[in-house]
């Protein structure tokens, strides 16, 4: 039984990644900011899985040392982590660069790449210790140097983070250790649709690209739990969406009627 710790879990991908790993019957432990939405979270996962496979502790990733209780809690649950995953990440609102606050900016970058740095130091300094381990860290929109106008400073973060995971690979070599990488491609959840919230209209128009190019946190986090506990490659970059996948999604638009909402 693998023991994986997901933070930024209580909702979203995350969420779906900790459902999909008790169902492959591995243990989790699910972490959020807040107590409520980690009590939450649990009640939800264990009413559906035996309750000595689901935990729960509410860390913020910007603080290395709740980090570390995180990772102190997970092990006094289950005694090893197989697996930590760097989830947790913040987008921000949808405007130009220079309609963001200073507060805004800071959240997202502290909260993508302080966290994925903190989450890394301290999953691979216990994860030595025990002699094995493998760290993904999640990518997003602007991992592969793609942009969309309103979320610069969010895709800086993602391309930061697909550096970091790269240079921690090389730094990890000879180690037994696994560092990866995860690209979901676009999925509909809250991170997508808030960004909306406040400008129907323009969500409405924005439906018809959304059905050619998003998928649902259901269809996703399956394959991507499923790639995640068969892989024992460092280095390697897990993506729901490849290139092809695109391709064809576009060019078979005109013959299907993919409706996701």
């Amino acid at each position: 039984m693998k023991s994986i710790v997901i933070t930024g879990s209580t909702r979203g991908i995350g969420f779906g990644l900790a459902e999909s790993f008790l169902a492959r019957d591995c243990a989790v432990m699910v972490s959020g900011r807040s107590r409520e939405a980690v009590d939450k979270a649990i009640k939800e996962l264990r009413s559906k899985n035996p309750e000595n496979r689901v935990f729960g502790h509410p860390c913020d990733v910007r603080d290395p040392e709740q980090l570390q209780v995180l990772w102190n809690e997970a092990m006094s649950r289950f005694g090893k982590i197989d697996i930590w995953i760097n989830n947790a990440g913040l987008s921000g609102p949808q405007m130009m660069t220079w309609g963001l606050a200073p507060d805004q900016v800071k959240e997202v970058v502290d909260t993508n790449i302080l966290g994925v740095i903190f989450g890394s130091q301290i999953a691979v300094r216990g994860m030595l210790d025990q002699g094995y381990g493998s760290i993904y860290n999640m990518e997003g929109m602007g991992g592969d140097g793609r942009m969309h106008e309103g979320l610069i400073p969010y895709g800086m973060t993602k391309y930061g983070v697909n550096y970091f995971t790269r240079g921690l690979v090389k730094e990890t070599k000879g180690k037994s250790l696994i560092v990866g990488s995860i690209r979901p491609g676009m999925v509909l959840t809250s991170f997508l649709t808030d960004q909306y919230k406040d400008r129907p209209e323009e969500f409405e128009k924005a439906k018809r690209i959304f059905n050619i190019i998003v998928n649902r946190v259901e269809d996703v986090v399956p394959w991507l739990a499923d790639k995640i506990l068969e892989n024992d490659k460092s280095g390697i970059c897990i993506s729901y969406m490849s290139r092809w996948k695109f391709l064809f999604r576009f060019l078979s638009a005109p013959f299907t009627k993919r409706d996701i909402f």
